[in-house]
């Protein structure tokens, strides 16, 4: 378990880092999610003891993360770098001895991890002359292929086509499968959905939201309706009960106040236009970040 205690990190009067705390399990994938800016690298590069914190702790398994301990971590950074004027097999040989692997087992398991990505061919090609989605396959492969027992997936699937963005999916899916801690740091909400059992979401460095999806979304779930209707709806930007709304052609999907019941807003709004079809909506993630923080700001 990586447990993650009263985080802090400053910059001058700048808190990048506010007083998180979270932990993950093995078997699940964590969501680390926010808008730009909000403190996700910071935080990641503080757990990987990049940089240092003001206080708090990080502790996986119960140990601090300290040098002894990076070996057992795979980071895919955001900004992405690998040596593009050397070979493939040059690369991942170099980077998984820093990992502290055997040549042997190199060997092996860059071949299964080459294979698995489908680009055993590109082995002894310099990366420069690889594409840049091939390149991310490269960079994807130095993070994993030491058998880290945390993962720390930034971004990671930028400069995927969506055939690839499936196959590294499915390859995350798999290392989950085998008891890895993943964290997943993503921009792409549709994916954090399909892919997260728990999510913590970030604005200027402090926590806003946190726990497991199911359980968010059942609890935005009860204040999302859509109808489908004739006539206009105008009327919804007066209405102190809503706090947005989106309309597609002639249907409506309004997020409101917790407090308001969606049949008491099925009666405010019953008389003001037709309505042809009514329903309670789960809300999705990128919607729910949305609104999250906006009513943060």
């Amino acid at each position: 378990m990586l447990e993650v205690k009263n985080l802090v990190k400053t910059y001058g009067q700048i808190r990048a880092v506010d007083n998180l705390t979270f932990s993950v399990k093995s078997g699940k994938i964590f969501g680390m999610l926010g808008p730009n800016g909000a403190g996700k690298t910071t935080t990641i590069r503080t757990i990987l003891n990049i940089i240092k914190p003001n206080s708090g702790e990080v502790l996986l398994n119960g140990l601090p993360v300290t040098k002894d301990l990076f070996n057992s971590i795979g980071y895919l950074p955001e900004e992405r770098g690998l040596y593009k004027k050397s070979k493939v097999i040059d690369v991942i040989t170099y980077l998984a001895h820093l990992k502290g692997m055997q040549s042997s087992a190199i060997r092996s398991e860059m071949d299964k991890w080459l294979k698995k990505l489908e680009i055993p061919h590109y082995k002894d090609r310099k990366v420069e002359e690889l594409s840049k989605g091939n390149q991310q396959k490269i960079q994807f492969i130095t993070a994993v292929i030491h058998n880290p027992e945390l993962l720390i997936l930034d971004e990671p699937f930028s400069g995927f086509d969506p055939i690839n963005q499936q196959l590294i999916k499915d390859v995350i899916l798999d290392l989950l499968d085998n008891g890895k801690i993943i964290i997943l740091s993503t921009h792409q909400m549709d994916t954090a959905e399909k892919l997260c059992s728990e999510i913590l979401l970030i604005n200027e460095g402090k926590e806003v939201l946190s726990g497991s999806l199911s359980e968010i979304k059942q609890k935005f779930g009860g204040n999302h309706v859509r109808f489908s209707f004739e006539g206009d709806v105008k009327f919804l930007n007066e209405m102190d009960e809503v706090i947005s709304f989106e309309l597609y052609s002639s249907n409506a999907e309004v997020h409101i106040k917790d407090e308001v019941k969606p049949e008491h807003f099925l009666k405010k709004i019953i008389d003001k236009v037709t309505i042809k079809q009514y329903s309670i909506v789960e809300p999705t993630l990128n919607k729910i970040f949305i609104d999250t923080i906006k009513n943060k700001n």
